[in-house]
């Protein structure tokens, strides 16, 4: 569990997430305290994440919903972790490009 902290610790600079699917009836504990929603992670040494990049979900709690019900769960945090390092590296939102006549070739319909 030290190392995976540390591990977290050191990942939370760098452009990616962490999701982790509990399946079955263990206890999921640990997996809680990495997922930080309840506090920030730190490494051993006391170094705290840069950003929260850790979603954990327990499937028992979806085994009877949709698959829709637990994607959207699991990918619920994705989109503001990502928020989070472009706003880390300072880069800033670009504009959308507007359509061209040859853009749409390339694009599924």
């Amino acid at each position: 569990m030290a190392d995976t902290r540390e591990a977290i610790v050191r990942a939370s600079y760098l452009p990616m997430s962490i999701i982790i699917v509990g399946v079955g009836n263990a206890d999921f504990t640990d997996m809680q305290i990495l997922d930080g929603d309840d506090g920030v992670l730190r490494s051993p040494r006391g170094e705290p994440v840069l950003r929260d990049i850790v979603q954990f979900v327990p499937f028992r709690e979806f085994k009877n919903a949709s698959p829709t019900a637990l994607a959207k769960c699991v990918l619920a945090e994705v989109p503001k972790q990502v928020v989070e390092y472009y706003s880390y590296k300072a880069f800033p939102p670009r504009c959308p490009q507007p359509d061209t006549p040859d853009s749409n070739l390339s694009s599924p319909q």
